[in-house]
């Protein structure tokens, strides 16, 4: 698959070494950084309407938005009939940086990023589904082909 789509295959690369650094690198956020993000949080949820935002619930989302890529990448670079791999290969992914941060001083495993990542990956692999294109189809946003008059 991938080489027919070498610009995708580079690009999911890349994205995996910046998903490495992320999730296995050096905390990102020491004691000052997240006091910042819980007073952002709670600033924001003063606010009516956000008044359900929480600092867990930020990062929950975040973890999400972190994976979704993951799964759409994966996707397209699967194709159409093998798209369902992506959340696999997502799945996989959160397990083995789950399973290596236990053995980092700077780093805490957590079943709920399990959660998030894989839902990530399956978000990101039915876009990429989608983008892709129905078997037998055509892909939603191209217009379907007719045959000439005759």
């Amino acid at each position: 698959m991938t080489r027919h789509r070498p610009p995708l295959a580079a690009l999911t690369a890349a994205y995996l070494a910046l998903v490495g650094w992320i999730t296995l690198g050096p905390q990102p956020l020491d004691g000052d950084g997240q006091a910042l993000v819980a007073r952002i949080v709670d600033a924001l949820a003063g606010i009516p309407l956000l008044a359900w935002l929480k600092v867990p619930t930020v990062e929950f989302a975040a973890n999400i938005a972190l994976f979704a890529p993951i799964g759409l990448l994966f996707a397209l670079l699967l194709g159409r009939r093998r798209w369902w791999l992506a959340v696999l290969v997502g799945l996989v992914l959160t397990c083995t940086i789950e399973f290596a941060q236990q053995f980092l001083p700077t780093r805490v495993p957590d079943p709920r990023d399990l959660l998030a990542n894989g839902l990530g990956a399956a978000l990101g692999a039915g876009l990429g589904r989608l983008a892709a294109g129905r078997p037998g189809g055509t892909a939603p946003l191209r217009a379907r082909r007719r045959p000439p008059p005759r």
